[in-house]
């Protein structure tokens, strides 16, 4: 609430100097939740699922999402029905579902609500998660809300809608009709992206979790560096600009920034939202921030999103103000300042590839620091830069940064230690035990051949199945000694008592023998009888409808 407060003061004031009857600016959220379902009897046999909320083991079915298939396909019968009875209960709460789909992977899909206050959005959001598992219950199905329960295909994010509009109905993020609104745009659009790169790694380590550090990065999910994404014809609406001669008065620079005021209406419909990977993209009339994860309290990243944004909206209207006083007109000081904020931030637009290792290498050159390890980013919060920021809006003080920054690190290390317990159990409890089982069987197998067949005929025969029992006895041996040296790293992590370095420490000890073993695990899955397998496939967990 006092960042929704700070970023309406701030806006308002810049809005008095186009339409004085401007009041109040409302931030505006509508978010996109993306989310899986699975078949009730399925999830209650996977132990990882049922405690921790994704697969810790699993091997890619040999059909997932690469069809594309599925994607705003014909949403089966069963999920339908589960659909119509959640969206009719949530219009008895007040909130009108607008979109329903398939999403990209297998049993993965889609709702968005109208657009709302963010306030009122993020309670809507909350609610309906709750409201989710209680009707698929009924039709004896789960919810996943995970950001990445199945290796190899799509993740699930909260895609977030964001837009200031007036009391007047103006939203400040949509073009004008006239010069004199379009430079009320581009005051807000560029302010915005000013906000975005000034604390650019503080709306990333907003995103920051446990689950959303398996998604970021791949599948269609943004990479865990920040950029905007504007669209090509609008970058070069930006650079007209910032070449342009704010204060040369000639006919021809008039008709230039006329020109290019104008043309924004025209350009914006088909020249945005075409960067997928992108973090955070201007779709026309909104930003969509898209690396906040699917099972978080969005408030989390709108509330430094709007306290960012206000912090550079007040700036921006002292730099204004300054710039009338000493004798430049109103449009010429708001140019002025627009085309100084352009300069200043225009590293943050990138409209390539987010994927490739050639952004990696220029974002480092342009400064843009990325997330690559959770517990590292949580420290953004601890920062003179964040203090500043807050305290300056008055959002948070010192001690409530300090309180944030201890939970983050409390909340990853539980996490992260339940994740690493259930898959020592699963490992010890069910998956050594299957692969013996079924390495004796094969021993069975070698020692009947042995005793009917002579040895030349042995030889060749048994070649095989005796390759596969040392094959096995290799991974058993690799899972024993990385389950032990988990449990060793886990207590090692455990005997720390500050939650920071302890969570470093299960981020940097803990993490790799946990991708040690589910890499041993998954070739087992490839070996193993079907039948002796103790856990559902991901072929039933993502096929089963």
């Amino acid at each position: 609430m006092k960042a929704l407060n700070t970023v309406d003061k701030a806006a308002t004031a810049v809005c008095q100097y186009f339409d004085p009857n401007v009041k109040k600016v409302y931030s505006y959220l509508g978010w996109e939740q993306e989310y899986f379902l699975i078949d009730e009897g399925l999830y209650a046999t996977r132990p990882d699922l049922l405690l921790t909320g994704r697969t810790l083991l699993g091997h890619e079915s040999a059909k997932n999402q690469q069809l594309e298939d599925h994607y705003f396909g014909a949403i089966p019968s069963r999920v339908m029905c589960f659909m119509k009875d959640f969206e009719t209960e949530a219009f008895k709460l007040g909130v009108v579902l607008k979109t329903r789909h398939n999403e990209v992977a297998p049993n993965q899909f889609e709702f968005a609500p109208y657009f709302a206050e963010a306030n009122l959005s993020i309670d809507h959001n909350l609610m309906m998660m709750i409201l989710m598992r209680k009707i698929a219950k009924k039709h004896k199905l789960k919810v996943i809300f995970h950001e990445k329960p199945f290796a190899g295909v799509n993740g699930s994010g909260k895609h977030c809608n964001w837009s200031m509009v007036t009391n007047t109905g103006v939203n400040l993020l949509s073009p004008g009709k006239t010069p004199v609104n379009n430079i009320q745009f581009l005051s807000f659009f560029i302010s915005v992206i000013r906000a975005v790169y000034e604390h650019n790694y503080l709306l990333m380590a907003s995103t920051a979790s446990l689950g959303n550090s398996y998604r970021l990065g791949g599948s269609e999910a943004p990479p865990a560096i920040m950029s905007v994404f504007v669209g090509k014809t609008l970058t070069e609406v930006i650079d007209s600009i910032e070449r342009m001669a704010i204060t040369d008065d000639s006919a021809h620079n008039e008709d230039v920034k006329l020109n290019i005021v104008n043309k924004i209406p025209e350009i914006l419909p088909d020249n945005t939202d075409r960067n997928r990977t992108s973090p955070f993209a201007f779709t026309g009339n909104r930003f969509e921030f898209r690396a906040v994860g699917s099972s978080v309290n969005v408030a989390s990243s709108m509330f430094v999103l709007n306290t960012a944004v206000a912090q550079q909206l007040t700036r921006f209207k002292s730099l204004v103000e300054k710039e009338m006083s000493q004798g430049l007109s109103k449009e010429e000081a708001f140019l002025k300042i627009i085309r100084q904020y352009i300069t200043e931030s225009k590293d943050i637009l990138f409209e390539g590839n987010g994927y490739s290792q050639e952004w990696h290498q220029e974002a480092s050159r342009r400064g843009l620091k990325g997330i690559s390890d959770v517990p590292e980013a949580f420290k953004v919060f601890l920062d003179k830069k964040t203090r500043d920021l807050m305290v300056e809006t008055q959002v948070l003080c010192e001690r409530e940064l300090e309180a944030r920054y201890e939970v983050l690190n409390e909340l990853f290390i539980k996490k992260l230690q339940i994740e690493a317990r259930v898959l020592g159990d699963l490992s010890i409890n069910h998956i050594i035990p299957t692969a013996i089982k079924f390495q004796n069987s094969l021993i069975q197998n070698v020692l009947g051949i042995k005793e009917i067949f002579g040895d030349p005929e042995f030889r060749q025969m048994s070649e095989r199945q005796i390759l596969s029992i040392r094959k096995i006895s290799g991974y058993i041996q690799s899972l024993r000694e990385d389950t032990h040296a988990l449990i060793q790293a886990r207590k090692i992590a455990n005997a720390i008592s500050s939650y920071p370095e302890r969570a470093q420490s299960y981020s940097a000890n803990v993490l790799p023998y946990m991708s040690k073993i589910r890499t041993t695990v998954d070739k087992l899955e490839m070996v193993v009888d079907d039948e002796l397998w103790p856990l559902p496939k991901y072929r039933e967990l993502l096929f089963w409808r």
